[in-house]
């Protein structure tokens, strides 16, 4: 089929004119603190906490107590992560033993003592998840420009408390220091 100049001219033009109208500039949102790490969006529920410019302080009394709510929560947050590290397992152990007593049998008491420990150390973090959440809000009604939460800093500092604790047991009362002893 032959065109003319003119016709080639003009399918030209009407090309260009599909180009100019044809769909807006979208920026596509690639940044993993946007996209909660991957590429193809965020889960609902899971966006970044975004707060607005700090509170208007309160009184200075108000921001006091404030402050002892955060301290007092802070305190909180570190007396249960430090039940991760003796209390919690040993009670997974002590319903392991009970139910293996009361039923004569070992699988039963180790499954059950897996389920109570795994559902008591879950509790447990979402119990300081939430408290962390508490202790940003509270820190922010005393006047202080928080955004994030301290629980990172608070697991990590009493992983190396209770690792340590659990060594010095380990070494000097209850299981090597015990047996490397003599006239044992």
């Amino acid at each position: 089929m032959l065109t003319s100049a003119g016709n080639l001219a003009q399918r030209a033009d009407s090309r260009r004119e599909v180009r100019r109208t044809a769909l807006p500039y979208v920026r596509v949102r690639t940044d993993p603190t946007d996209t909660g790490g991957l590429f193809v969006g965020r889960r609902p529920g899971t966006a970044p906490t975004r707060y607005r410019t700090p509170p208007v302080p309160g009184s200075a009394r108000r921001r006091r107590i404030d402050t002892l709510v955060a301290v007092v929560v802070l305190v909180a947050m570190v007396l249960v992560n430090l039940l991760f590290w003796g209390p919690i397992p040993a009670l997974g152990l002590w319903i392991a033993s009970r139910v293996q007593y009361a039923t004569g049998s070992v699988s039963l008491g180790i499954l059950l003592g897996f389920a109570s420990l795994l559902a008591l150390l879950f509790g447990g973090l979402a119990l300081l998840k939430r408290m962390d959440r508490v202790w940003i809000l509270a820190r922010r009604a005393a006047g202080r420009d928080q955004r994030q939460g301290v629980l990172p800093r608070v697991f990590a500092t009493t992983a190396v408390i209770g690792g340590s604790a659990f060594v010095f047991w380990l070494v000097f009362i209850g299981g090597l220091g015990s047996s490397l002893q003599s006239g044992h």
